[in-house]
């Protein structure tokens, strides 16, 4: 296979021509929805619904709106806005905390001068995209250590500067820190919205209502990933005085988030996507996907050193095929075993190189036909190569 070629070959996957005229490489998507490696591949109704939008010219703040009660009422919360990406709701979040619909306040962001900038966020929920809080002019005070916390460290954290409290939802987190349903009791007796970044939580699509109906006054998931519209967009669910204030600092509005339009073709997207995955058999989707991660698992059980097992909650969102290192694993470490990958043909992205495991991780969102066996052969190929000691560098099927 050619390099820069898709897995599909020359004249296989559409994309390929334009991946060739640009000389990079595509590559297997076998990590999930990275938006570093591509995000996730919309859906067709997604394509159809951008190509209609872009036929025709609206007021963007009423298509805001309009699509805003439409995801509402789809989903089954009070209120929701679009937003760009479950990232740019992190903003809108922490704009809205701080400046709620003072337009003077709005228009003076990210300067907080005079306004209360601070949120309060456990240490243990630190995450690597949670600077985007600060984007408004906010700042943290975080409370607890990386492993634990208390209501009273988060209550007495609380001053007259205090705009919000964070709260993460993900896998991973350390079950002694502070629920989310005490943190949202805390907010409230304070007077302050409770804002959640659930940008991965999905699915279960039970989750689109089940932080809200808790409490959360603010929840951001993202509109790609296995919503699978564009990856660029996203959603602000919640109570409607906070999701009216989130869309006031907002664009099209002349805000400290006019750079986080998202365009009618998009918003259309999202809708579509939205629909689509409304609608779809959550209990056959999880078996399909076990089922494909099961053959992954079958491949490479039998490497020395290594524990392969399907996984799926709390700590994965969809069924993953878990490929660990025992204490017996004579070849490298994850980071390397992941880099190698990426550098082989056919090129393949998979999880590895995540502090809370020591392997990789295949996820199967983004496998297309044709692709689940490929992934496999290679896995097992540099799997036996790396436990003999041979070296890794490249991988070539």
């Amino acid at each position: 296979m050619q390099s820069g070629s898709s897995p599909g070959g020359k004249d296989g996957r559409a994309g390929t021509a334009m991946i060739q005229r640009l000389g990079i490489r595509s590559l297997i998507a076998a990590g999930g929805p990275n938006t570093k490696h591509s995000g996730t591949k919309p859906r067709p109704e997604v394509i159809q619904a951008m190509i209609e939008m872009s036929e025709t010219f609206v007021q963007m703040d009423e298509l805001l709106i309009a699509a805003g009660q439409e995801i509402a009422d789809m989903i089954g919360v009070p209120a929701a806005t679009v937003t760009s990406g479950a990232a740019g709701g992190l903003v809108l979040q922490s704009a809205a905390a701080i400046a709620k619909d003072d337009p003077d306040a709005i228009s003076q962001l990210p300067i907080t001068d005079g306004l209360p900038n601070e949120l309060i966020i456990q240490r243990g929920h630190r995450f690597g995209y949670d600077h985007l809080y600060l984007v408004p002019g906010a700042r943290f005070i975080e409370v607890g250590t990386q492993e634990s916390c208390t209501r009273k460290e988060i209550s007495d954290a609380v001053g007259p500067n205090t705009a919000g409290i964070i709260h993460l939802i993900a896998g991973p987190l350390s079950e002694t820190t502070v629920l989310l349903e005490e943190t949202v009791d805390i907010a409230h007796s304070h007077g302050l919205p409770l804002l959640v970044d659930a940008a991965s939580a999905l699915p279960p699509r039970s989750n689109l209502t089940k932080f809200v109906d808790m409490g959360a006054d603010l929840v951001s998931f993202s509109g790609g990933k296995a919503v699978r519209g564009l990856q660029s967009t996203g959603m602000l669910l919640g109570d409607p005085r906070w999701v009216e204030y989130a869309r006031l600092n907002n664009a099209p509005n002349a805000t400290v988030a006019r750079g986080q339009k998202v365009s009618k073709e998009e918003v259309a997207g999202l809708l579509a996507a939205l629909d689509a995955f409304l609608g779809e058999d959550e209990e056959l989707e999880t078996a399909r996907y076990r089922r494909d991660m099961q053959v992954i698992v079958d491949q490479v059980s039998e490497v020395p050193g290594v524990t392969a097992s399907v996984k799926h909650e709390p700590d994965y969102y969809i069924p993953h095929a878990v490929i660990e290192f025992d204490k017996s694993w004579a070849g490298p470490g994850s980071m390397e075993i992941g880099q190698a990958l990426l550098a082989g043909e056919p090129r393949i992205y998979l999880r590895h190189g995540y502090p809370w495991f020591n392997g990789i991780a295949v996820d199967p969102l983004n496998i297309q036909p044709g692709e689940l066996e490929v992934v496999a052969s290679v896995v097992r190929s540099m799997l036996i190569r790396a436990a003999s000691g041979e070296q890794i560098s490249t991988v070539r099927s």
